[in-house]
């Protein structure tokens, strides 16, 4: 368990300077890890921390999410999953399935597989779900409407994590392709292609450079390309000054999480225009 807070600990760490960091928190939820990869042969712990001042209850649960060509990630209706998600969700388990956490003490979700024998080789996904259940007297204060009729809204905060079981001997591999800078509503974004080859997903860190320079412009965690996409966009917003800085030459190393050595995926030199 020690690890796992520890993992809180990075996370408050990357908030604070200038890596763009997967999101861990929804609400007063924190999650950790943000990832969960299984073989089959044991399995392992999610620790959830409520930093509110207030309890929370949260119902956990399991949902299919398959990733766009723009990365973004579709939920998927139940009548709509593939035998090979469905199996995906058959044989993850965990526990317990709700929770109620009093402020700053951690909570334990044991995840485990049951591995049916004969199971294809691949790599099985689900979303492990953690969704807030509001206290009815939480609601925030009703405001009368038109007619004398009350409104009241409550929140509802979740999260999700991905959880991979990987069944057989399984390998990819990754090219970066081309990028650029662009403006969104929300700002401006750099953006870069990442194609994905083999048969499991690939994940890990962007550094960007320039070169001849070691210290990084940007720095991204946590970049995922899943089976059911050979390519997708990856889009980091940044602010204005470092949009500008991206322009022109530079390098741009895919690395594994840092967790598992840290190894080059793909490395790439481009000139961003």
């Amino acid at each position: 368990m020690f690890r796992f807070l520890k993992a809180f600990g990075l996370f408050i760490a990357a908030a604070f300077g200038t890596a763009v960091s997967p999101a861990l928190a929804a609400g007063d939820l924190l999650v950790a890890p943000t990832r969960v990869i299984l073989d089959g042969s044991r399995g392992t712990e999610v620790v959830l921390n409520n930093i509110g001042a207030e309890p929370a209850t949260y119902r956990i649960s399991l949902e299919i999410k398959r990733m766009t060509a723009e990365g973004g990630l579709d939920e998927i209706a139940e009548e709509n999953v593939t035998p090979a998600e469905r199996t995906a969700l058959d044989m993850i388990a965990f526990s317990p399935r709700r929770v109620t956490l009093p402020p700053n003490q951690p909570q334990v979700v044991r995840v485990g597989v049951r591995l049916p024998e004969g199971t294809p080789p691949g790599e099985y996904r689900a979303h492990m779900l953690f969704r807030s259940i509001p206290d009815a007297a939480s609601a925030t204060e009703a405001k009368p409407a038109t007619g004398g009729v009350s409104i009241a809204l409550t929140p509802i905060y979740g999260i999700t994590i991905p959880v991979i079981v990987r069944v057989g001997d399984l390998g990819a591999a990754a090219v970066i392709g081309e990028a650029w800078v662009s403006d969104t509503p929300d700002g401006p974004a750099f953006n870069f292609d990442l194609a994905r080859s083999g048969n499991r997903s690939v994940y890990g860190d962007i550094e960007v450079t320039r070169p001849g320079v070691a210290e990084p412009l940007l720095v991204a965690r946590g970049i995922a390309v899943y089976p059911e996409v050979a390519q997708r966009k990856v889009s980091l917003r940044v602010p204005d000054e470092l949009a500008a800085k991206l322009k022109g030459p530079v390098r741009i190393r895919y690395s594994e999480d840092r967790e598992i050595g840290g190894g080059t995926i793909d490395e790439a030199e481009r000139v961003v225009k």
